[in-house]
């Protein structure tokens, strides 16, 4: 699948588009809870629970903040991997950001159809007070992961090279 430099560029590359959509994140004046309530719908997952109606009434999990937060940055890694597999690596020598811009934008579709429906949001955030901007907030986030995924993969070139 990737030799084992390309992988530690993918890893790097996935970690720092997380850390870049973090920043875009806890920008001021934007409300930031953390992650813990993935933690704790992760840490559900292992009980044999996928679905709550509202995962902030669940049941608390032991850790479910690291827990969050280490699943964050997880998928992070995991989206730069297949961002390369449909690419290609040559795609980590000649980063571009249309290609990165466009996947970071195609992974809301990932809280939108399984995440938030599956924490009681909804699809797409349908069951929030504010879907449309709840929405909007979701498709930056995915926006920002996107640059940070390009961002990221020109700093390890110019490591690299």
């Amino acid at each position: 699948m990737f030799n084992p430099e390309d992988l530690g560029r993918v890893v790097a590359i996935g970690l720092g588009a997380t850390a870049v959509m973090d920043i875009w994140l806890i920008r001021p004046g934007q409300p930031f809870a953390g992650f813990g309530l993935i933690g704790r719908w992760v840490g559900h997952m292992r009980r044999g629970r996928f679905v709550h109606a509202s995962i902030a009434q669940a049941e608390p999990v032991r850790g479910e903040s690291a827990l969050g937060w280490l699943t964050h940055y997880a998928v992070g890694v995991g989206y730069a991997a297949l961002l390369v597999l449909l690419l290609g690596p040559h795609w980590l020598h000649q980063p571009t950001l249309l290609p990165a811009l466009m996947f970071g934008l195609l992974t809301v579709t990932a809280p939108f159809c399984l995440m938030q429906p599956a924490m009681g949001a909804g699809f797409a955030a349908s069951k929030t007070s504010a879907p449309k901007l709840n929405r909007l907030r979701s498709l930056s986030n995915h926006a920002a992961f996107g640059v940070g995924l390009h961002i990221s993969a020109l700093i390890v070139r110019g490591i690299t090279s």
